[in-house]
């Protein structure tokens, strides 16, 4: 309390712990390194607080920019059988991939740069974020997902959008659905597991004559990912983009299968984290 107007503006994000820029929360004059404690469970602070608000649209916004390429390039690719003619599979992956880069490093400040609720799930369970603030981001993430797919639906012929699918995650033919959920759990586990690793606040403080810049391997680990699981489930991993692409879509093929990419990118980043914090970490076995 006690600040100025400007002064809260400036600070924005940076109110509460949890909001800070991805990869800069040990950052500074000092190397030595201190374990931060963990979250509140219920911060009602942050229901007063603006940043907590934007931050809240900030990720509405970079999850609607998010689906929107997403499905763009989708339509773009599959509207020619030539497939060289257009960026390919491989295009997608990088559009995807290149996208979440774009995004994570213009909302890292304000929100995190989360963009999918399996990451804000895995910050939770590590104490990264509070209960409050992880719902309020799901709930955005998801409207956002809507909001970008229908006006990528809108500026595309009707026709030529239900052709492909509305770029809906379903289980491929050929595939069970048992291999399509361990495809989303593995390929979940690697983006947060990298989330985890590329913010890791004690690796900044250790390495920060480094300079490391965490929207980059995150970005890559997402076009790695897409490029292993797209022939499978097309690649949810997030399950706001699998929501959005459902609800707009709105086929019973999309929302027999949507379980899958909820469950999927829950487990694998509930395992991301543990990963994390126990093998690499060793937090809880670190003494008091």
């Amino acid at each position: 309390m006690g600040q100025t107007e400007e002064e809260s503006v400036k600070l924005g994000a940076n109110t509460f712990p949890e909001g800070q820029p991805l990869g800069t929360a040990a950052q500074g004059g000092d190397r030595d390194y201190s374990e931060p404690p963990p979250s509140p469970l219920f911060e009602w602070g942050e229901l007063t607080s603006w940043s907590f608000y934007r931050a809240g649209i900030a990720e509405f916004m970079a999850t609607l920019l998010f689906l929107y390429i997403l499905v763009m390039t989708v339509i773009g690719v599959g509207q020619t059988s030539d497939k060289c003619s257009t960026v390919g599979l491989q295009g997608i992956a990088w559009a995807v991939g290149g996208m979440i880069f774009v995004l994570v490093y213009c909302t890292a400040g304000i929100s995190g740069g989360h963009i999918n609720p399996a990451v804000t799930f895995g910050l939770l369970l590590a104490r990264k974020l509070s209960l409050t603030r992880a719902i309020f981001y799901m709930i955005m993430q998801c409207l956002g997902a809507i909001c970008g797919v229908g006006i990528a639906k809108g500026l595309e012929k009707s026709g030529r959008y239900e052709q492909f699918g509305g770029a809906a995650n379903v289980v491929a033919h050929g595939y069970t659905k048992g291999v399509g959920l361990a495809a989303e759990i593995v390929g979940t586990f690697v983006l947060v597991y990298t989330v985890f690793s590329a913010t890791d606040a004690k690796r900044s403080a250790r390495d920060s004559h480094v300079p490391i810049l965490a929207p980059l391997p995150i970005g890559f680990a997402v076009f790695v990912v897409h490029l292993a699981t797209i022939p499978i489930t097309g690649t949810g991993i997030n399950p706001a983009r699998s929501f959005g692409a459902a609800v707009i879509y709105n086929s019973s093929h999309a929302w027999h299968d949507l379980w899958i990419f909820w469950v999927g990118p829950f487990v694998g980043a509930a395992l991301a984290a543990l990963y994390h914090q126990v093998v690499i970490r060793a937090i809880p076995f670190k003494s008091k």
